[in-house]
């Protein structure tokens, strides 16, 4: 088994099909997407596929080391998370065809007009421990 993050970016990634931010969307069209992301998990845990997923909210800082005995900095010429990241579901799966095949089902989650999304994720295995070398 091999854990992969299916990551779900803001921005940044090539533009999904249906690509109408998600505070545009009705009340019913985000309470489909949800059941849709709860139920595909759901679906994962009793295979046990199913590692953790969370949502992130559009809050957050980015922080870095300044020296000794100075305050951290905040924020700065970068990227932010908060405006790239929307959440990320880890999974635990055979291999890494299998962990494509989930990425592209879970980029069918629907949205706007209650269409799929078609919205591109990041697939990203999780670094290993290296392997023993024996002679």
């Amino acid at each position: 088994m091999a854990k992969y993050l299916l990551l779900k970016h803001y921005r940044g990634a090539p533009a999904a099909v249906n690509d109408v931010p998600m505070d545009q969307w009705t009340p019913d069209e985000v309470l489909a997407h949800v059941r849709y992301m709860n139920d595909f998990a759901a679906r994962l845990q009793e295979t046990g596929e199913f590692v953790d997923e969370q949502a992130l909210s559009p809050r957050g800082t980015f922080v870095r080391y300044d020296g000794p005995g100075r305050p951290p900095v905040t924020d700065g010429p970068f990227a932010e998370t908060k405006d790239l990241i929307a959440g990320w579901m880890v999974i635990d799966v055979e291999s890494h065809d299998r962990a494509l095949e989930l990425a592209g089902e879970l980029s069918a989650a629907p949205g706007a007009r209650g269409e799929p999304i078609h919205e591109w994720l990041e697939v990203r295995p999780f670094l290993g421990a290296p392997q023993t070398i024996t002679e």
